[in-house]
């Protein structure tokens, strides 16, 4: 079953030793619609700091219990690369960054998680990058552009097809194992009274920041036509 992005929305983090934080929102790459990080806000903890954890970090996309495990320390996260939420992620942080906990790099090779295919989880760290091949990546960093996006920022921007402007994007639907998003959830008609349905992001030709707009290849009438959506309510935490 797909996944809510929106009920996933101030969950509870929890490390190896101890809480931190909740979940405030998810930066997808906007190029192949993946879950890249999750963005915890650590509240008292340290200081509202937010910090990045990658899907490496879990064993499953959902919480199985009151609080979502994550496979880090406190003193991991608290010496990770800081991040500036009001600016875009940029490649040269990313590289930092997955350098620090020893993970691959998503952007290299042919599948969804590089040379990781299907979910993005490792047993034992890998540090993969020798010799000419980490001197050219670290050369591009610079310039390098990251395509990341904030699933709360894009929510609420309009959906254009074809023939004009249709509704506005309420919610994503991700795949547990691979945490891809594959469909989103648009909001038709009025804002408060309009229906839901589910418009796959295979349909989607672009996202326009400037504009504020996610492009579709279909007709009005088609995104009309889509199977409606009915959100399921989140199912109570298991305690084990």
């Amino acid at each position: 079953m797909l996944q809510s992005i929106k009920q996933l929305y101030g969950s509870r983090l929890g490390a190896a030793d101890g809480e931190i934080g909740e979940v405030k929102d998810f930066y997808f790459d906007d190029q192949n619609w993946a879950i890249r990080y999750v963005i915890a806000e650590t509240g008292n903890w340290l200081n509202g700091r937010q910090v990045l954890i990658s899907p490496h970090a879990f064993s499953r996309l959902t919480p199985v219990e009151k609080v979502w495990a994550v496979k880090l320390t406190r003193k991991q996260i608290e010496d990770s690369p800081a991040i500036e939420t009001h600016r875009p992620v940029s490649r040269q942080y990313e590289m930092d960054y997955h350098r620090y906990y020893g993970w691959p790099f998503y952007w290299e090779g042919d599948g969804l998680w590089g040379g990781t295919r299907g979910f993005p989880v490792l047993d034992v760290p890998v540090n993969h990058l020798p010799g000419e091949l980490a001197k050219e990546i670290g050369a591009q960093a610079e310039r390098a552009d990251a395509h990341l996006r904030s699933t709360q920022s894009v929510s609420g921007y309009h959906l254009q097809a074809t023939d004009g402007i249709i509704g506005h994007v309420g919610d994503y639907l991700v795949n547990p194992r691979s945490w891809a998003i594959e469909q989103l959830i648009v909001k038709t008609g009025h804002r408060f009274s309009g229906k839901d349905v589910l418009v796959p992001r295979s349909e989607v030709s672009r996202i326009s920041y400037e504009d504020s707009t996610v492009f579709v290849k279909l007709t009005r009438e088609a995104v009309e036509k889509s199977p409606a959506y009915h959100l399921v309510p989140a199912l109570p935490a298991i305690t084990l």
